[in-house]
């Protein structure tokens, strides 16, 4: 299994970024899949979710009417848009298989840094 995530960066507050996770070596299609994040000092918490076919998605409290999860089941990725992002957003952002649990190992990370 392997989940690689990219497009992380450098942004300031009220910037964008659009996360994807490319995923291989499971069947992609019959996992839900989730965003997750670890900020410095802090444990990893979940950010986004989403089921096997897109129809349903969850999000922290935190990051509602600014991310947006989605997928491609074609592509075997899953994405987080993030709008409107601010400093408390910086942290290292990775994905994982599983709603509510995570099924595999971790990937590298992409960072975030918000900062002016």
């Amino acid at each position: 299994v392997q989940l690689v995530e990219s497009g992380g960066g450098l942004v300031q507050p009220g910037g964008s970024l659009r996360l994807s996770c490319a995923a291989s070596g499971f069947t992609f299609s019959t996992y839900g899949m989730s965003w997750y994040r670890q900020a410095p000092g802090k444990e990893r918490e979940l950010v986004a979710a989403i089921n096997s076919a897109g129809g349903w998605r969850n999000y922290a409290d935190s990051v509602k009417g600014r991310f947006t999860i989605s997928r491609d089941n074609a592509k075997n990725t899953v994405y987080l848009q993030m709008n409107s992002l601010k400093p408390e957003d910086t942290a290292v952002y990775y994905c994982n298989a599983g709603l509510n649990y995570y099924a595999f190992g971790w990937g590298q990370g992409t960072r975030v840094t918000v900062s002016s």
